[in-house]
C-alpha cells in the first residue's frame, strides 16, 4: 500500500509508521510526506531518505488555492491512502472529494465523543473514566467519518491534560500502526479491532 503522510509537528505517529516499515511489521510504502510549515516530522522523513514537500497556506492568496496545491502535491505521488498523522489544518470537500474514502486521520478520543481540536479538555472536562483513541477516514465533515479502529485509555483520578494526552499518544501510535498494517492486507477496512 503506497501512502502519502501529512504532518505539521514533532512527526511521532510517522516516526511509528517509519519504524514499522523499516521493522518489516507492515507492507507499506510511504512514497512522500508533506507538511504545511516547515517541522520535526519532515526531518523525520528527511532522515530515514523520503521525499518532503511543503504547501504553506500563506503562499496562497486564498483557502480554496492552497487546497488545490495541496491536493496536486498529494496526487503526484499516486498514493493508495494519505495518512493525516498529527496534520493540523482542515482541507475542504473539494481535496477529500479528490481522495474519496482514502484519507485516514487519528483523533484523541472515542468519536462520535468529544470531536474537535479540544478533545482531550473536553474528556477530562466532562468527568469521563475512559477515553481513547480513533482511527477514521476523513469526509468533509470534521472527525465525522466512518470509524475504522478504536482503543480505550483510562482516565486516571488526578490526571493533567498533558498526562492523558501522553497516554493517548502511546495508544494511538500503536493502533495507528495497527490499522495500516491491517488495510495493507485486507484493503477496506471499517474495524481494526
Amino acid at each position: 500500500m503506497r501512502i502519502v503522510v501529512m504532518v505539521s509537528g514533532s512527526g511521532t505517529n510517522l516516526q511509528a509508521v517509519l519504524d514499522a516499515v523499516r521493522e518489516g511489521r507492515i507492507d507499506v510504502e510511504i512514497a512522500a510526506v508533506g507538511a504545511d510549515k516547515p517541522c520535526r516530522g519532515l526531518e523525520r522523513a528527511e532522515a530515514a531518505g523520503i521525499e518532503t514537500f511543503v504547501v504553506a497556506p500563506r503562499e496562497h492568496p486564498d483557502r480554496a488555492r492552497w487546497n488545490r496545491a495541496l491536493e496536486r502535491a498529494v496526487a503526484a505521488h499516486a498514493p493508495d491512502r494519505v495518512l493525516f498523522a498529527g496534520f493540523m489544518r482542515i482541507v475542504d470537500a473539494a481535496f477529500v472529494e479528490a481522495f474519496s474514502g482514502r484519507i485516514i486521520n487519528t483523533h484523541p478520543s472515542l468519536l462520535p465523543s468529544f470531536p474537535g481540536a479540544h478533545a482531550v479538555r473536553d474528556a477530562l472536562a466532562h468527568g469521563v473514566k475512559v477515553t481513547g483513541v480513533t482511527v477514521h477516514e476523513v469526509v468533509a465533515d470534521v472527525d465525522a467519518g466512518p470509524i475504522l479502529a478504536q482503543a480505550a485509555v483510562p482516565v486516571l483520578p488526578g490526571d493533567t491534560e498533558e498526562e492523558l494526552h501522553e497516554r493517548i499518544k502511546t495508544a494511538e501510535r500503536a493502533l495507528l500502526v495497527d490499522t495500516l498494517g491491517a488495510l495493507a492486507r485486507e484493503g477496506a477496512l471499517r474495524d481494526a479491532r
